[in-house]
């Protein structure tokens, strides 16, 4: 094999400093404040698609709500690899091994690009019959059949597109991230506006101009990762496929994928549950869970940020600073989840009154869903936080435990038991929320203890910090 080159720019020395040895709360702040804009980008991103897709019609509305949870689960497998695999790249990044991380770089690009490649031969030929076997109804496989397809397509795109941006996030560049998904959005809602509004296109264009936005970002992609010999870029001489190199991040990354694919499984097994309460309480659930992603979003932004510093300094032996990470995060996200979730509540009716189309019935159904559901705001803060502490310190089976918690324990067993053993009525898919939400905050609150006192255990009692 050809020597490897691996260096880092004089951007990516001066990040690893001031990860390893700069004030953990700034540091925290300087790369999750852009990741947090980025994720509540995503979700304004989302409700303004929804709202163009009703201009096509509402059947278009039913099939983008649906066949989304599909591409999420679909979309689980690229985005849990470039989680789990981010992990060791920031993890070798933090222990100085740069050759190291120039192999898992360009080993991930590689795999995420085959793992996509076979899910496209093996569904694409066969859309209709694999919605079918998904449990889609008819009537949105007539409308959705070519959209799915083309976001099929679009999957691929996007896998190698996570790669790239969690190789960013493993080097700090948080806000190269931001302002690429600000240019990615722009391009998708300038697109999505032209075909719909001007051209009346139907409901496979905004597919099209989702597969038009991840081209734009992965034209970025190829021209930064194969940008000269740094530790951070692609070479083809740097693809191994041995066990030191890919070996951990397969291993970090399956129960990733698992947690991600059975939570995008549990939200429509629960919207399934809220159909005894008529089509528009599905409806009100959905606006709720968006003015939740006001909060939770940006949590998640510092959630991905902080697992990437905590694996930097976790590989680097600097053990104290990996809980000065997390009790940072835990501030910020509790700060967060109570001022936001505050001010919403403190405007809900205004809020609730941009969605309900002007139905005072459906307006009151948000309202009573999302004031349970913001209760839950600060728990789940709480609940990033601990995730962004597991997966830096690779414990990807713990996350696994908390989010099938969440979901297959926390929600579904005890909305059945609201809808079948109480009086609770509608108000029961609020109570759910907050239910699960909250107690999703404690087991991860309890679940933090035992892990940092086994941690201080192994890393502080007996091994001094270089």
């Amino acid at each position: 094999m050809a020597e490897i080159k691996a260096t880092l720019t004089g951007k990516d020395e001066r990040f690893l400093e001031r990860s390893l040895n700069g004030p953990m709360l700034r540091v925290i702040l300087y790369i999750g404040t852009p990741l947090a804009l980025y994720q509540g980008l995503n979700m304004l991103f989302m409700v303004l698609d929804t709202m163009m897709a009703s201009h096509i019609s509402k059947e278009s509305v039913s099939a983008v709500a649906y066949l989304s949870q599909l591409n999420l689960m679909l979309s689980a497998v690229g985005g849990g690899l470039a989680v789990g695999a981010g992990i060791q790249i920031s993890r070798a990044y933090g222990e100085g091994n740069f050759t190291l991380v120039r192999k898992r770089v360009s080993s991930l690009y590689v795999i995420c690009l085959a793992v996509g490649l076979v899910m496209l031969v093996g569904i694409l030929p066969f859309t209709n019959g694999f919605l079918r076997l998904a449990g889609t109804p008819d009537e949105l496989i007539a409308v959705g059949a070519a959209y799915f397809a083309v976001e099929l397509i679009g999957l691929v795109v996007k896998f190698l597109n996570n790669v790239y941006i969690a190789v960013e996030r493993a080097r700090g560049n948080s806000r190269r991230i931001m302002y690429l998904n600000f240019l990615v959005i722009a391009v998708k809602l300038s697109l999505t506006a032209v075909f719909v509004y001007l051209l009346h296109g139907d409901l496979v264009m905004i597919a099209v101009a989702s597969l038009a936005s991840q081209m734009v970002m992965l034209v970025f992609a190829v021209k930064n990762s194969l940008a000269g010999d740094g530790a951070f870029s692609f070479s083809k001489d740097a693809v191994c496929m041995d066990k030191e190199t890919t070996r951990p991040m397969i291993t970090q990354s399956i129960p990733v994928i698992t947690e991600k694919v059975l939570f995008a499984f549990g939200k429509t097994v629960v919207n399934s549950m809220s159909t005894v309460y008529g089509a528009t309480m599905v409806g009100a659930l959905g606006v709720a869970n968006n003015l939740g992603g006001i909060t939770t979003n940006p949590q998640n932004g510092y959630q991905e940020g902080a697992s990437a510093i905590i694996s930097q300094n976790f590989g680097a032996g600097k053990y104290r600073r990996v809980l000065e990470a997390f009790y940072a995060t835990v501030l910020v996200n509790v700060v967060i989840g109570a001022v936001i979730s505050g001010l919403e509540l403190w405007q809900l009716d205004l809020l609730a009154r941009l969605f309900d189309s002007g139905s005072e019935a459906f307006h009151e159904q948000i309202a009573l869903v999302y004031r349970y559901e913001a209760l839950g705001a600060v728990p789940l803060g709480v609940n990033a936080a601990v995730l962004a502490l597991l997966y830096g310190l690779g414990m990807t089976r713990l996350t696994l435990l908390l989010n099938f918690a969440r979901v297959f324990i926390f929600r579904i067993p005890v909305f059945w038991v609201l809808q079948h053993w109480t009086n609770a009525g509608e108000a029961s898919v609020g109570m759910v929320m907050l239910i699960s939400n909250f107690s999703s905050g404690v087991l991860a609150a309890i679940v933090s203890l035992f892990v940092i006192r086994a941690f201080k255990r192994r890393y502080l009692s007996t091994s001094p910090e270089p």
